[in-house]
């Protein structure tokens, strides 16, 4: 697999299962509908985890579907070729997940009633779980060192969908939607039970205390962990260096594993220069 950069539109993008031509027809001809539930994130962001969470609410706690098909035929991605096609061939309500930035996301999600859930999670956290996944990635680009992937992520110049900061402050721009929920990964991780009936609430859908209780189970880190549908170990070593699960920890905060001093200041300087006109409270780990 080849480890070059591939550039659409200025971000960009890894160079399996995504071309210029599939990017100019997500963006200009893929039909989201009104009933559909869109999952979008920046990488690294704990997607997967909600994806989970969305399965679970669907079949009320059951476990049998996320424990027999695979999570990405589960909620396809509309910028993959696979993703593209499946989920152009589903009928009724669909599940779908993008990492895309909002200029190329399908247009038609501006002309729908769809809901869409945008989670977000301390892009700190995000730069180091991404730094491990594209080392471990044969279809990334594998970065020299933790010094050299913090400075391309500070500049927006990351093979993971480019900017972190330009991706939250344009999909944010969506936010007084009665059609757009934001979501943090810190506030899922210290309480998963009110925020999924938050995403209840905002999906229209009840859930039974035993059904909620289920759904909590089924989605449980360890749960993914060890379900081979959710941890992407069926994709084994014709994707990574070394059989990798997508859920490496799990955890909030490993960031300060990780950054120097001097790293943890220029972020910080970073972060408020760009971030500074958003509500602080859209940003709980601030």
């Amino acid at each position: 697999m080849s480890d070059d950069y591939l550039w659409f539109e200025g971000i960009p993008f890894p160079t399996v299962s995504f071309t210029p031509e599939l990017g100019r027809k997500a963006r200009d001809e893929f039909v989201i509908k009104d009933k559909d539930v869109v999952t979008v994130t920046y990488p690294k962001s704990g997607t997967n985890c909600l994806i989970e969470i969305l399965c679970l609410i669907h079949s009320k706690g059951d476990p049998k579907r996320i424990q027999s098909v695979p999570i990405w035929e589960r909620s396809p991605w509309v910028e993959t070729e696979e993703g593209y096609k499946s989920l152009n061939n589903k009928e009724g309500p669909r599940l779908l997940t993008s990492h895309l930035p909002i200029q190329l996301f399908p247009k038609s999600i501006f002309r729908s009633k769809t809901k869409v859930i945008y989670l977000i999670r301390n892009p700190r956290d995000s730069l180091v779980s991404g730094y491990f996944f594209c080392y471990m990635a044969k279809f990334l680009k594998r970065p020299k060192s933790l010094e050299q992937y913090f400075d391309g992520f500070i500049q927006g110049m990351v093979m993971l969908y480019g900017s972190w900061f330009d991706h939250i402050r344009d999909w944010l721009s969506m936010r007084e939607r009665n059609t757009f929920l934001i979501l943090s990964y810190e506030e899922l991780k210290q309480d998963t039970r009110r925020t999924v009936e938050k995403i209840c609430r905002f999906l229209g859908k009840k859930l039974e205390p035993e059904e909620l209780n289920l759904v909590l189970k089924n989605s449980s880190f360890q749960a993914m962990k060890e379900n081979k549908m959710s941890n992407y170990s069926l994709l084994g070593d014709d994707y990574f260096f070394q059989n990798v699960l997508l859920t490496r920890k799990g955890i909030s905060g490993d960031w300060k594993n990780h950054f120097t001093v001097a790293q943890a200041e220029v972020f910080d300087k970073v972060f408020q220069e760009k971030m500074a006109d958003l509500p602080r409270e859209l940003f709980p780990w601030e």
